[in-house]
C-alpha cells in the first residue's frame, strides 16, 4: 500500500442521536410528569412549534452511537460504539481516548462534523465531567496547536468535508447521500437518520450500527477523492486506497461470520475514474 497519506493517524467519524427525553424534562417543566412516550410527542409538538420542524436542539440530542474509520500505517480499523453496550458517558469517554497522546493525534475527517457532531459532543461531554484537552487546546498550553487545531473552522486538523466543499457556507451545503450518489458510492441506503429512533426503541442495534458505519465509510471514499483533487493523492495512489477499502469491507464480517457491509459493497458502483 502507498504511504501517499498523511503518516499521522486518520480517524473518519458519524454519530447518532435521538431526543433526550430527561434532559429535556428539566428545560421545559411541563413535561416533567410525563412518561417517555408522551414527553416525546409533547417536546416534538413544542419544537415545531418553536422553529417549525422537529430536528432538537443540539443539547438533547442524546449519543446512541459513535462509528469510526481508523487507519494507522495502511491498517483499517471500523469500528461502532452504541448504547446498547456502553453508557453515552463512556461512548464518549472511549472516543475521546483517539485524542489522549498529544504526539499520535489524527487527522480528523467528517461531514458536517463542524455544524452537528462536534457540537453535540461538546453539549453531551460536559455533563459528564469528561476532558478532552487536546481535541479542544487551541494553542494556549501547546503552542504548535495554535495554528494546526481541531477547534478552528478554517485549520485542516479536522477537516468538515460539507464545510470544505460549500467553501464554509458561501454556496448550498449539500447532504452527503447527495454527494455519494454523485460519485458512484453508496449513499444512504434503506435507512435515514429520522429511522434512528424507532431503531433504538425497537432494539435494532445492528441495522444501527451498520448504517451509521456506512456513513462513515461514505465519508472515507470522498476524502479519497478530495485528496485526489486537492493533488494529494496519485490517480495509482486513489485507486489503490479505495481498492483496499473494498477488500476490507469484504472481509468484514459479523460476529456469525457473515457478511457486515454486502449491501454496501453491492451498490458500490464504478465511478469515473479522475483523470
Amino acid at each position: 500500500m502507498s504511504n501517499a497519506l498523511s503518516s499521522k493517524p486518520i480517524l473518519v467519524f458519524d454519530i447518532e442521536t435521538v431526543a433526550d427525553t430527561e434532559a429535556a424534562r428539566r428545560i421545559y417543566p411541563q413535561l416533567a410528569e410525563l412518561n417517555d412516550a408522551d414527553a416525546l410527542s409533547a417536546l416534538t409538538a413544542l419544537r415545531l412549534q418553536e422553529a417549525g420542524h422537529d430536528f432538537m436542539r443540539l443539547p438533547l440530542q442524546r449519543i446512541v452511537c459513535i462509528s469510526a474509520l481508523y487507519i494507522k500505517d495502511g491498517k483499517f480499523s471500523l469500528f461502532s460504539l452504541t448504547a446498547d453496550k456502553f453508557s453515552e458517558k463512556d461512548i464518549l469517554s472511549k472516543f475521546f481516548r483517539a485524542f489522549s497522546d498529544l504526539e499520535k493525534l489524527p487527522q480528523l475527517i467528517s461531514w458536517n462534523g463542524s455544524g452537528f457532531d462536534i457540537p453535540v459532543l461538546i453539549y453531551r461531554a460536559m455533563q459528564y465531567d469528561l476532558s478532552a484537552p487536546w481535541l479542544f487546546e487551541e494553542g494556549e498550553r501547546i503552542k504548535n496547536l495554535r495554528f494546526d487545531n481541531y477547534v478552528n473552522r478554517f485549520h485542516s486538523r479536522h477537516l468538515d468535508l460539507m464545510d470544505r466543499f460549500s467553501q464554509y457556507g458561501a454556496s448550498r451545503r449539500e447532504a452527503m447521500d447527495i454527494v455519494a450518489s454523485l460519485y458512484g458510492l453508496p449513499g444512504k441506503t434503506d435507512v435515514d437518520g429520522s429511522m434512528v429512533g424507532e431503531l433504538v426503541s425497537n432494539g435494532d442495534w445492528q441495522t444501527l450500527s451498520i448504517y451509521c458505519e456506512s456513513d462513515v465509510m461514505n465519508t472515507w471514499l470522498i476524502y479519497l477523492r478530495w485528496l485526489r483533487l486537492t493533488g494529494q493523492l496519485s490517480s495509482p495512489d486513489f485507486e489503490a486506497w479505495q481498492q483496499q477499502s473494498r477488500d476490507y469491507l469484504a472481509q468484514y464480517t459479523q460476529a456469525d461470520g457473515s457478511p457486515r457491509h454486502h449491501e454496501f459493497i453491492a451498490d458500490w458502483s464504478s465511478a469515473p475514474a479522475p483523470h
